[in-house]
């Protein structure tokens, strides 16, 4: 976890979440289902004028009226009160009521809820005393979870809410309320999107989120069929960043997720994810990172150097990246010199070239530190340290108190590189990945100085130094920060399983095949500019699956 001390923004108590339940009423038509919505009112206190589903807060009389709802045998206390909040604000806001009667489990017809008070003002119209004078039952075990959103920690009112889905009861016309929802109106989710782009349909972020998974159904059924296993199809909580001075927000699978996370926990709106490569972007009071300019479909946005430290403890730069001098002139500069160590995680020509030049920069000279590159290195990857660095060894900046030490452990992760090593920030728990683990792609293993056995031994070895060390991010050498290590490093390896699955089903269909053979099947899911890179983790997964005889 990292020390409250080294946060670069005081940090505030984000507003407390309430409970609501939102609903996605759907119908199916030729051109594929359709979603109702509704406009919010400009003067509501949030989401005015937006375009959204039906829904509110959940009240202490939806958890009392079970009585009057149909459950299904597997959904819960909590599931079924959601539900009837659910019901009940579609109800009040759009005069649309599931629900059937109780002694013949006929459908409620039109004319009859029309009859009923939606304004619920008192204990004598409330909704679930009008249900039950009328004999009616909510059909309840009819509403599925779809999605679940927790509010950004930014915004100033936040609610806990599932998005749930039920199809659309036959013969009812949802009617708004002219209160709180105006403008009712059916459109399919492709549809609003595209309106929304175009600015004519304005939506808050997790109404356009979900109907992009929305968009994805041929069918109302097969939309309720996904969400028949009581759980969400997925849970999320954004965070929103500063792009082009704009804020954007992320969800927790998007890349800059994990960078907001780490530098601004509390959600606040200060961080810029622009990617630029003059000054160093600093993540925590001791962590900078300058990005090299060098972008390619191989670096990403650029080779991140890292600049750990601060004025009184010196720094240790970590990937001091390729031979530019531009790029290394700007590391010695934001130290001021003052580099302690300098680090390579390996021996590639995009992370160690510039450790001499730097050096040679600074007086003194700080010695440059790594693992001399393996006999398999190709030519352009030769590298020699000063020192090899020991695993488990601790490489620390002393400061004047224990807030200002700052210590790096050393590990081992050979796989990517035969020399390649990763560090722990222990104090931090921030680990320093290299080219082991990115953001955004898979590493390439390329043989013979990669290797994925040992590339997958390494990944298990930073899962276990994760767990014991509280490792929380990562900070790779290309992309932004990584949050919840533990389980990017779990994908990561089931990524690399599957593949290999895929690599090994085409070698037994062309058993006398090569791999050029296997890679268009392999790979058919990646871009074939990207074949040539992929061929050579092929190679790797081949080799490693002729040594365990697997094929």
């Amino acid at each position: 976890m990292v020390r409250p001390t080294q946060f670069l923004h005081p940090q505030r108590e984000p507003a407390p979440v309430r409970p609501a339940a939102t609903l996605l009423l759907l119908r199916d038509t030729p051109a594929g289902p359709q979603v109702l919505m509704t406009r919010r009112s400009d003067k509501a206190s949030f989401g005015a004028g937006a375009y959204v589903f039906p829904g509110g807060r959940i009240d202490d009389s939806d958890a009392q009226a079970h009585a009057i709802a149909k459950r299904r045998a597997t959904q819960s206390d909590v599931q079924l009160t959601q539900a009837i909040a659910a019901l009940r604000e579609t109800f009040e806001e759009l005069g649309v009521l599931l629900a059937h009667h109780a002694d013949d489990g006929r459908p409620v017809q039109a004319a009859a809820v029309a009859a009923m008070d939606r304004s619920t003002a008192d204990g004598t119209t409330s909704f679930a005393a009008q249900c039950a004078r009328r004999g009616l039952l909510l059909a309840t075990d009819q509403v599925f979870t779809f999605a679940h959103w927790v509010t950004d920690r930014d915004l100033p009112k936040r609610f806990d809410v599932p998005f749930l889905v039920a199809r659309m009861p036959e013969g009812q016309v949802p009617v708004a309320d002219e209160t709180e929802q105006f403008e009712p109106v059916w459109v399919r989710p492709a549809e609003a999107l595209e309106r929304h782009k175009a600015q004519r349909f304005r939506m808050m972020f997790p109404t356009v989120r979900t109907l992009e998974r929305l968009a994805a159904y041929a069918t109302v059924d097969a939309v309720l069929t996904d969400c028949d296993q009581e759980q969400p199809l997925f849970t999320s909580c954004p965070r929103a960043g500063l792009l082009d001075g704009q804020e954007a927000r992320y969800m927790e699978h998007e890349l800059p997720y994990g960078e907001l996370a780490l530098v601004c926990p509390d959600g606040q709106i200060v961080h810029a994810l622009d990617w630029q490569t003059d000054t160093p972007v600093a993540l925590l009071r001791n962590l900078r990172r300058l990005t090299a300019p060098n972008p390619s479909a191989m670096t990403g946005p650029g080779t991140n150097s890292y600049l750990v430290g601060d004025e009184t403890t010196g720094y240790i730069v970590v990937d001091p990246g390729p031979l530019d001098p531009g790029h290394i002139r700007r590391l010695h500069d934001a130290t001021a010199g003052d580099i302690r160590m300098i680090v390579c995680t390996h021996s590639h020509a995009d992370h160690s070239p510039a450790a001499r030049p730097l050096q040679a920069l600074c007086e003194p000279r700080p010695p440059i530190l790594g693992l001399p590159s393996a006999p398999t290195a190709r030519p352009n990857a030769r590298f020699t340290p000063d020192r090899a660095l020991v695993d488990g060894e601790h490489l620390v900046l002393e400061g004047p108190t224990p807030e200002t030490t700052h210590t790096l452990r050393v590990v081992h992760t050979p796989g990517h590189a035969a020399n390649h090593v990763c560090l722990v920030l222990q104090e931090d728990g921030l680990l320093f990945s290299g080219d082991h683990i990115l953001n955004g792609s898979t590493t390439v293993v390329d043989p013979p100085d990669g290797n994925m056995t040992a590339y997958l031994d390494s990944l298990d070895r930073l899962d276990d130094v994760c767990r014991v060390g509280g490792a929380d991010f990562i900070l790779p050498a290309h992309g932004y920060a990584i949050a919840s290590a533990r389980d990017a490093i779990a994908a990561l390896k089931m990524h690399r399983f599957r593949r290999e699955a895929r690599i090994l089903e085409a070698m037994r269909e062309h058993p006398d095949g090569t791999p050029e053979d296997w890679l268009p099947i392999a790979y058919a899911d990646v871009p074939q500019r990207m074949w040539p890179m992929a061929a050579r983790s092929l190679a790797a997964h081949v080799a490693r699956i002729r040594e365990r005889a697997l094929a």
